[in-house]
């Protein structure tokens, strides 16, 4: 192509050229050096260091021997009336802080408990052997197997009749299944009875009972029915067995110390064991303590347990009714 002039390449100083590039030939193994040998060991041998031992790890636990066979279920099982309830947990400390309850699982002479969806939409499971019996409130039944039996009674008096007692009782035989719920939306405990203490609760705490556990209506001062919140008349629980007691909202539990004291809303007791008394808080007169709400409370004094409801009968029938009225 005559029509284009292409420079020459430079020319290196002197004339020199280097060598182009060697090929590395197809199949010829690059050479690398020799490790590091070791020092021989004595003989002329080699010597190599022992590879590095894995970890050792414990021995896995050893597992119990499983029996030969599952133990047969509680429903076949044969209830003993004269076996006595199972020892009850240890209590919390005296003197402790108010705490929620968080007794859910546990069993009792004949059958065994789970109480489910705790603090406003609880339910209380009971499984019972065969002739175990429950007393139960009337109508806290949810659901039951069909092999578990219900027999009602009546026990009619006069006290109960004046303070708007329940004189009705449901009792329920095993074997098998037993649901029962309270009927607002509160919470479920269990109370352990070794047969030394006694115990109080609302007219609208009790929800059922195991056997061995005696419940009667009692009477109270005239002060105490007057300004305790829970009318003349209370349950006054004792023998040897589980009490299940019911509330509205959540249920706390206050342990006191001997000479200890505790002050609570007339309206928030569930259930005692201490002696208390009733007493005004609100300083500043009568229109004072009205226009404060918080004029009668009950001063309890330890030792005992107390157990309190989170929240007010008569403050949420109130707040239903303003609710439902400015709705209509």
């Amino acid at each position: 192509m005559s029509g284009y002039n292409t420079p020459p390449p430079p020319q290196p100083q002197g004339g020199y050229y280097p060598p182009p590039p060697e090929k590395a030939q197809y199949g010829q193994q690059q050479q690398y050096p020799p490790p590091p040998q070791s020092p021989p060991a004595a003989g002329g041998a080699a010597y190599y260091p022992p590879p590095p031992q894995q970890q050792q790890y414990p021995p896995p636990l050893q597992q119990p021997p499983t029996p030969a066979g599952p133990p047969p279920p509680l429903a076949q099982q044969a209830f003993d009336p004269s076996r006595q309830s199972v020892p009850p947990p240890p209590q919390a400390a005296q003197g402790a802080s108010p705490t929620m309850v968080t007794d859910t699982l546990g069993s009792f002479n004949g059958g065994s408990y789970r109480i489910d969806h705790r603090d406003t939409n609880t339910l209380l499971t009971l499984q019972l052997a065969h002739g175990c019996p429950i007393v139960a409130k009337p109508g806290a039944m949810v659901a039951m197997t069909p092999s578990v039996t219900l027999k009602g009674q009546v026990k009619f008096s006069f006290k109960k009749l004046i303070a708007g007692g329940e004189m009705a009782q449901s009792t329920y035989t095993g074997p098998g299944e037993l649901l029962l719920a309270p009927p607002a939306l509160g919470d479920i405990v269990p109370i352990r009875l070794d047969g030394a203490q006694t115990w109080n609760a609302g007219r609208d705490a009790f929800l059922a009972c195991t056997q061995g556990v005696q419940k009667d209506y009692k009477s109270q001062s005239l002060g105490k029915a007057m300004f305790s919140g829970e009318g003349l008349f209370v349950y006054k629980i004792s023998g040897q067995g589980v009490l299940f007691v019911t509330s509205l909202g959540a249920i706390i539990q206050k342990n006191m110390a001997p000479g200890e004291q505790y002050i609570v809303d007339n309206e928030h007791l569930v259930a005692w064991n201490s002696k208390y008394t009733i007493e005004r808080v609100a300083s500043g007169g009568v229109l004072s303590g009205i226009a404060s709400a918080e004029g009668l409370v009950c001063r309890f004094t330890g030792p005992g347990t107390v157990f309190i409801q989170t929240r007010n009968p008569k403050a949420f029938g109130a707040w239903m009714s303003t609710h439902m009225t400015a709705a209509a």
